[in-house]
């Protein structure tokens, strides 16, 4: 059973169109939808959807940070060398410069959160099947 599906149509904005431009750095299905694009502005803001299942590979933002502000579903974020952490609506989660981690849905709930973001992102791994299949045991 696939929980949360009201996510995969936005439930505050818009879940956009297929996240193509970033699709090597994800294992399965995500959508963007860019809120805040201004070149004068030195941050970026989208609303990002993850498809049940779906998370985004290891990475850092360099010289800057990420918020997120989840408003659907049920996802997971992850830093290196720490434990993984159940997110949920309403969940607000800071990485701060440098730090190595990834997010993305669970495994049978769409997600849904608005990333504020800062810097220079560094792709890096995708999350192990190992690493991610222990999650929520």
């Amino acid at each position: 059973m696939v929980k949360n599906e009201e996510v995969k149509d936005g439930i505050i904005f818009s879940s956009g169109e297929k996240n193509d431009a970033f699709a090597q750095y994800f294992i399965g299905q995500s959508y963007m939808n860019t809120l805040v694009a201004d070149p004068d502005v030195n941050v970026g803001v989208g609303n990002v959807t993850f498809e049940p299942g779906c998370r985004n590979n290891w990475h850092i933002h360099h010289d800057g940070y990420q918020i997120l502000l989840v408003t659907g579903g049920e996802g997971w974020y992850q830093e290196d060398g720490e434990k993984a952490q159940f997110l949920q609506a309403g969940d607000v989660v800071v990485t701060h410069d440098g730090i190595k981690h990834w997010h993305g849905a669970t495994k049978d709930s769409w997600f849904e959160h608005i990333a504020i973001t800062a810097g220079t992102p560094e792709w890096l791994e995708p999350v192990s099947e190992d690493i991610y299949d222990q999650l929520g045991k």
